[in-house]
């Protein structure tokens, strides 16, 4: 690779993120300056300036907590990708099975899933499990949503072909069917990996001894508003990061995605 090629990837890469940047640091200046302005009460809304200083302060406690909902968020959201996969293919591959689980999946999809997080307390204790139950409820739909629409999205022809030389449903779903969901699939986990997040949240908020969702409400009974608002800066910096995380794997997995061409970007 040249440095010219080099030097326009940079340039590119920092004109994507500078607009970002500098509209964060309007506002966060704008916050501050209005804080002090109108003589806001930390107990109400802390300064920037307030949070920084909590996050420096209480960097051991956010980080121990942070570690341990990363973990929760980690095993969730594969476990809910296994499983939303799985449903996928099962409704693809046997039609009548199909029609049967589907609307049963779009049912439980309704129900409120904050009203199932003491249910998983109850049955499962306050450990990992109930949090990756919960978890697992909440991003494993649009998984299986993003790969059904995948499936039924492939090349027709290419379909007609493969009945024609007598190949199986099966040898059809791995062999075409699946490569062309991949790019929907990938769409579908970037949803579930944020979703994850929340789900580990709300987890910790029903039961939990430890993590950035216990810390939170811990610091909101002791009307500590700064920690509670580093608490959720935390966190939301631990869903970008499992964001961006998504979308380098998809551009490992389907770097042949219209969204990967250069011509197509520049059109």
């Amino acid at each position: 690779m040249s440095d010219a090629t080099i030097l326009a990837r940079r340039s590119a890469a920092s004109s994507a993120w500078l607009p970002a940047v500098v509209l964060l640091v309007i506002t966060i200046a704008a916050w501050e300056a209005a804080i002090r302005i109108f003589e806001v009460s930390s107990f109400i809304l802390p300064t920037p300036s307030a949070i920084g200083a909590t996050l420096l302060r209480e960097a051991g406690p956010l980080w121990q907590a942070t570690q341990v909902t990363a973990v929760e968020i980690l095993v969730g959201f594969l476990v809910a990708a296994v499983v939303g996969i799985a449903l996928a293919m099962i409704i693809a591959r046997f039609r009548l099975l199909g029609r049967a689980l589907y609307p049963l999946i779009v049912l439980f999809q309704t129900v409120p899933k904050v009203a199932l997080a003491p249910i998983f307390i109850l049955w499962f204790g306050y450990d990992l499990a109930p949090k990756v139950g919960l978890i697992l409820v909440i991003a494993f739909f649009p998984v299986t949503l993003s790969m059904l629409a995948g499936l039924e999205a492939a090349d027709t022809g290419l379909l007609s072909l493969m009945r024609s030389v007598g190949a199986s449903r099966t040898a059809i779903l791995l062999r075409i069917q699946i490569p062309y969901a991949l790019p929907q699939l990938m769409a579908g986990l970037k949803i579930a990996v944020t979703f994850s997040v929340i789900g580990a949240i709300v987890g910790e908020f029903a039961g939990a001894s430890a993590g950035l969702g216990y810390l939170i409400q811990f610091a909101s009974t002791q009307l500590d508003t700064p920690m509670v608002f580093a608490a959720l800066l935390v966190v939301s910096v631990v869903g970008v990061v499992f964001y961006y995380a998504m979308e380098w794997l998809e551009r490992l997995v389907v770097p042949w995605a219209p969204k990967f061409d250069p011509a197509l970007r520049s059109a």
